[in-house]
């Protein structure tokens, strides 16, 4: 049985990976490198480029593999296949060091899972798990994703049991009020018995919000992504995930 969406057709690329065609085509090439074409057990029925759109279409669509593998012309089992050897190979690199100049910004945001046995009932009222992610605030790229946790962990521990925490040591960081303690640079808040913050923190604090909004439009942009508005992979699956749309959100921002 054929597909009906192929990388061949260049129309189908954007609408099912939210990328461009150049852009994907450097995707494709990553994950060459990585060894996505390395052969083992049973052939595989796609061409390298069919396989990673159809790792992106599930991730952009979030639907079922049950309904994505017969848009590819192949079987449920072969599409969870296919999903479980790339998956890891889209995901980013490890951070480097940091430039001399580079400031980060880093917040978690709650990524809906089936997977309780990662997840909690958060803030949202669903079973969730938080995920922290740094950014560079001048570029707007992903530089690091934390390991996934409850969704009812407050974000000062998440920091550092997520790992993220490593990421940022060589560099400044913004962040909200929750990341008290964490060594972050967070908005001034008022003492013991004061009424209100000095006109200078005032100031000081518009100009920290606005910076750190950049995080916040980088969530909305990542989930775009439907997957990440409702998870239903398990265990490593929803980390992988995360990993690759950062991936996906970076290439897409930088061309």
């Amino acid at each position: 049985m054929g597909g009906v969406i192929s990388p061949s057709d260049p129309l189908w690329i954007e609408p099912f990976s939210g990328l461009s065609e150049s852009q994907f085509r450097k995707l494709v090439a990553l994950v060459r490198r990585r060894g996505g074409d390395v052969q083992r057990g049973r052939p595989w029925r796609l061409w390298l480029e069919d396989r990673v759109l159809l790792v992106a279409t599930y991730w952009r669509t979030n639907l079922t593999l049950r309904q994505v593998a017969p848009l590819f012309g192949i079987s449920k089992f072969a599409a969870d296949r296919v999903l479980d050897h790339l998956a890891p190979l889209l995901a980013i690199s490890p951070a480097r060091r940091s430039h001399q100049d580079t400031v980060l910004i880093v917040d978690g945001t709650l990524v809906p899972t089936r997977d309780r046995t990662i997840a909690a009932s958060s803030k949202n009222y669903r079973y969730s798990t938080n995920q922290q992610v740094v950014i560079d605030a001048n570029s707007r790229l992903v530089v690091a994703v934390g390991l996934p946790l409850p969704g009812n962990r407050n974000d000062c521990r998440a920091f550092i049991e997520s790992g993220v925490d490593r990421a940022c040591r060589d560099a400044p960081v913004l962040a909200d009020g929750a990341y008290q303690g964490t060594g972050a640079l967070i908005p001034y808040r008022r003492r013991r018995g004061q009424e209100h913050l000095t006109p200078e923190q005032e100031a000081d604090n518009a100009v920290h919000r606005r910076a750190r909004a950049r995080v916040e439009h980088v969530f909305s942009r990542m989930k775009n992504w439907k997957v990440l508005r409702d998870c239903r992979l398990r265990g490593a699956g929803v980390h992988h995930a995360m990993l690759g749309v950062a991936r996906l959100h970076n290439l897409a921002l930088s061309g």
